[in-house]
């Protein structure tokens, strides 16, 4: 199906949305789990959404959730937290890694977490802005992969891009929280981070090892 021809009861959000709120990278989030109570069929609707995640949410109140892409079950995610923490309104979501505290600033959905959650990637520096909007596809090998290269080292400004290669049909992701949050944990500073077609993405490493995670949220379908 296509990213927005959804069933009944799923919203779709674009979380990471640049300035002018195009872009942003396409969220399916299942309001009531109970409509899918075991993984089984939580994987075979993620399958068939294709969205590089969906989320399931199991109490809405506590804000507990469960995170699958087409082809794996997550234990932690940028931005299916950031999208489901605007859409729920609440100040802590509950995963098995631990809680994520979030809150909203303006137009901006943050939520803190911890470097250690994000599952492992490369994190592949380029010596231009310009080498990193050149690449057709996903550079060979395996595993995640983010390259990045500073477009503005002053001022944190990168572009990036990241490429999932785990062959679930995501050949690129469009912005990628978990990414910008390892990203930020190796440089130690905040960046503004400009990944896929426009994307924006916003972190803030903390003194305790935590680094928030920003973004603009939309919401493109109401289930």
């Amino acid at each position: 199906m296509s990213d927005y021809d959804v069933p009944a009861g799923i919203d779709v959000l674009r979380v990471f949305c640049g300035p002018d709120g195009r872009h942003g990278n396409a969220l399916g989030v299942v309001r009531d789990g109970r409509d899918h109570p075991d993984r089984a069929s939580r994987q075979e609707l993620a399958r068939r959404l294709g969205f590089s995640e969906t989320v399931f949410v199991d109490d809405p109140e506590r804000g507990h959730l469960d995170i699958y892409t087409p082809g794996l079950r997550l234990p932690f995610a940028g931005h299916p937290l950031v999208g489901a923490a605007w859409l729920l309104d609440l100040e802590i979501l509950e995963l098995e890694v631990g809680e994520v505290f979030a809150r909203q600033d303006g137009e901006f959905s943050w939520i803190t977490a911890r470097p250690e959650w994000a599952p492992p990637r490369t994190l592949e520096q380029y010596g231009s802005a310009a080498e990193v909007e050149a690449l057709t596809g996903p550079p060979s090998g395996e595993g995640r992969l983010y390259v990045w290269a500073w477009e503005d080292e002053a001022a944190g400004r990168i572009r990036a891009r990241a490429f999932p290669r785990r062959g679930d049909g995501i050949v690129e992701d469009e912005a990628t929280g978990a990414a910008a949050l390892l990203l930020s944990d190796r440089l130690n500073r905040a960046l503004n981070i400009r990944q896929g077609r426009g994307s924006q993405i916003l972190t803030a490493p903390a003194p305790d090892g935590t680094v928030e995670i920003g973004g603009r949220v939309l919401l493109a379908v109401q289930g």
